[in-house]
């Protein structure tokens, strides 16, 4: 994450200042100094743009000489009265986008006058929207990529206090960090045994963790998750991440992650074109893997578990075959029609464990399951599939607060008919091209019993082809901030 400093007393004289205009045209107080020491250029600006900057406009203006500042940046906050956390939060984004497209390495924030909780939100939104993988890049000379931020300053009047209040959103934002991190990485870096030990990391911040081999796997009976992994040259892994936070003894909510580091759809294999983007096959795990984190770097006072299934499914002689009849943990039969469809191999024993052995007040798995959500949906909406109508609306809720929409499908017995097989108690494929992301869903519903139960399809979301409000082209981490949320808000003492 990028570094965020804040800071109170005079406003520097050098460098890049950005300051907000309220309700359209109001100067704030340092839009206003500005403004004096400028002879009112800053007024003359927003008066030569249309007299107004509307919530997310951004005004760049080359700073007149006196002021001894390269540029001033003036953004748009809006009407501050009907202001919400998310639009501050948008502002902060816009602002970022804004002025890595500038190439501005180092910005200073002026926002003496404004809450804090305004000036938290604006710094919230930056750092989201700020990040880059840069990891692979060398130095040509000719990278026309936006610069990284690497310095922001947050001028305002109580600094310390809004340090401290930042330290919890800051490990939030670490933490869709750390996800899209991991999701944008190679498959040939972030194999299975990687990933597992990325997981094992994660005990520094005070989590539990467990990471199950092949071996323990086999004895523990995760037959299917197995199935998809036997054709590979790299193990697979269960990783069990705990954080304690809540009453001892209360049963925890559960999340579940479906984590291919490379899905080549095995036998069923994938076309070439675009193959390479199977990577982030993994995004449901990476989205639990940041939540974990997240509430673990905050401190919930929850108890929470997330269940990871990490491997990578490869076409091979030891390949599971179409055709072929698996076992799961749970004891269901399940005949495999497509190897392609194996996200929900591996889930349904991962379900059936966190329900036996947690015994969790609430399961949410994230998986890119599925090609036809994106059908439905498009890259707007994540599939929200629920046996719970309360946590389906908790979830929902929770997406809409931190701009990580779903949208919910339907699920039931007459699309259990679909994945009905011959010779199994189920298939892993429903009807051809008929409500595929729900035939996904029900298989997965066979193996969470009743317990409150949804499934978030993030095939659409979890990687953008395009920049989005907050994040640039790629890995977006979605699913880090809306289970942050919903723990949050739902599941923390006191909630």
């Amino acid at each position: 994450m990028i570094p965020i400093r804040f800071a109170a007393g005079d406003l520097p004289k050098h460098g890049v200042l950005a300051v907000p205009i309220l309700d359209g045209a109001a100067l704030g107080s340092a839009a206003s100094d500005l403004d004096r020491v400028t002879g009112g250029q800053i007024s003359r600006a927003l008066k030569v743009s249309g007299g107004e900057l509307k919530r997310g406009d951004i005004l760049d203006v080359l700073a007149p000489a006196n002021t001894g500042l390269d540029r001033i940046v003036l953004f748009g906050l809006g009407k501050t009265a009907d202001a919400t956390r998310l639009d501050r939060e948008k502002a902060g984004a816009g602002l970022a986008a804004k002025v890595g497209r500038l190439r501005v390495a180092s910005i200073t924030l002026g926002l003496a006058g404004l809450p804090a909780d305004a000036a938290l939100d604006i710094a919230t939104g930056l750092a989201l929207r700020a990040y880059r993988f840069d990891k692979y890049k060398t130095a040509t000379g000719e990278d026309e990529t936006p610069a990284t931020l690497a310095d922001v300053v947050l001028h305002l009047g109580d600094a310390d206090g809004a340090e401290g209040a930042f330290a919890s959103l800051r490990g939030v934002v670490e933490s869709v960090h750390a996800t899209r991190d991991l999701v944008s990485e190679p498959a040939n870096v972030l194999t299975p045994a990687a990933f597992a030990e990325a997981c094992r990391g994660l005990s520094s911040l005070g989590l539990e963790v467990e990471v199950f081999d092949r071996a323990q796997l086999e004895s523990m009976g995760f037959r299917t998750l197995l199935a998809v992994a036997q054709g590979s040259a790299q193990p697979p892994y269960v990783a069990v991440i705990s954080w304690k936070g809540g009453m001892e003894g209360e049963a925890p909510v559960a999340l579940v992650g479906k984590g291919v580091c490379f899905d080549s759809g095995g036998i069923s294999i994938k076309p070439a074109a675009g193959m390479e983007e199977m990577k982030w096959d993994m995004g449901g795990a990476g989205a639990v893997f940041g939540a974990m984190r997240a509430v673990a770097a905050r401190k919930a006072r929850a108890n929470v578990v997330g269940v990871l299934g990490l491997v990578e499914n490869m076409p091979s002689g030891t390949a599971t075959r179409p055709g072929d009849v698996v076992r799961s943990l749970s004891g269901v039969t399940i005949e495999v029609i497509n190897t392609d469809a194996e996200g929900r191999l591996i889930l349904a024993d991962l379900l059936w464990y966190a329900k036996e052995r947690f015994k969790p007040k609430a399961m949410v798995n994230l998986a890119t399951l599925t090609g036809a959500v994106v059908v439905a949906l498009g890259n707007e909406n994540a599939g929200l599939f629920a046996n719970d109508d309360a946590l389906a609306a908790q979830l929902d809720g929770a997406g809409r607060d931190v701009a990580e929409p779903l949208w919910r499908l339907p699920t039931g017995g007459a699309y259990a008919k679909h994945i009905q097989s011959d010779i199994a108690d189920i298939k892993n494929v429903g009807r051809a091209r008929q409500a595929g992301a729900t035939a996904g869903a029900v298989f997965l519903q066979r193996f969470v019993g009743d317990v409150p139960w949804a499934h978030l399809d993030i095939a659409a979301t979890a990687w953008s082809q395009r920049d989005l409000t907050f994040s640039p082209k790629g890995a977006t981490g979605f699913g880090v901030r809306l289970l942050d949320r919903l723990v949050a808000d739902h599941y923390e003492a006191g909630a």
